[in-house]
């Protein structure tokens, strides 16, 4: 029996079957991937189409199908990758709570059209120093602006603790002066960013709550568009 295995290649996702390489879609053609800019949507899609591929009587126009037709929003996929398209500027929401999962995070943003980028970040407390640091290294390094909030479950820590290990973390990193503000409620601490929102600026929220960010923010789309 040939061994199977997915892979990107190429732009596109693929199969491969011993020696026999079978192209299953390019990735530009799936919105999860945002035309290919998110990676680890990409590598979410190829264990996808693998296991789906070993089920019987489903064939690889299905799977093409069901990837070009899976459409990433805050009610298909909340709170992962959620991007909103206000008049000035955009708001880019997403679950991301650990080092590995920012720094992917990161590399979307980086790609998309957008300045400042605005980070509003927090760090979990029942983290090692180490990994509530890296998560502000990773910032330092990848948005112009950042605003640290704290989750409503502090895990152990406490609020200040948190603070000064993300603090210290971007510090370390950063290559520029970056405005850092603390405002530890997470509604309020969008609601400031999107009163001060720059023109043309992305501003990326790792949330907590998600539920009740989305709402936050989609009732500000909604006020905005009745304007």
């Amino acid at each position: 029996m040939a061994v199977m295995q997915p892979f990107f290649e190429n732009g596109y996702i693929t199969i491969m079957k011993g020696t026999w390489k079978i192209r299953v879609i390019k990735v530009t053609d799936v919105p999860v991937t945002y035309g290919g800019k998110a990676l680890h949507n990409i590598m979410n899609c190829l264990p996808a189409v693998l296991s789906t591929y070993f089920w019987r009587n489903i064939e690889i126009e299905d799977i093409r199908l069901a990837l070009q037709t899976f459409i990433p929003s805050s009610t298909q996929t909340p709170g992962r990758l959620n991007l909103f398209q206000f008049k000035q500027f955009q708001f880019l929401v997403d679950f991301a709570h650990n080092p590995a999962g920012l720094e992917l995070l990161c590399d979307f943003v980086s790609k998309l059209e957008g300045e400042p980028k605005v980070g509003i970040i927090s760090g979990t407390g029942d983290r090692r120093d180490e990994d509530i640091k890296e998560l502000g290294k990773i910032s330092g390094r990848s948005f112009d602006e950042i605003i640290i909030r704290q989750d409503k479950n502090l895990r152990g820590r406490t609020a200040e603790e948190i603070v000064n290990l993300l603090v210290e973390g971007i510090n370390e990193t950063k290559t520029k002066d970056i405005p850092v503000t603390i405002i530890l409620n997470e509604k309020e601490a969008i609601m400031h960013a999107y009163n001060t929102a720059k023109p043309g600026s992305l501003i990326t929220i790792m949330c907590d709550v998600v539920a009740e960010a989305l709402d936050l923010i989609k009732g500000l789309k909604e006020k905005e568009d009745l304007e």
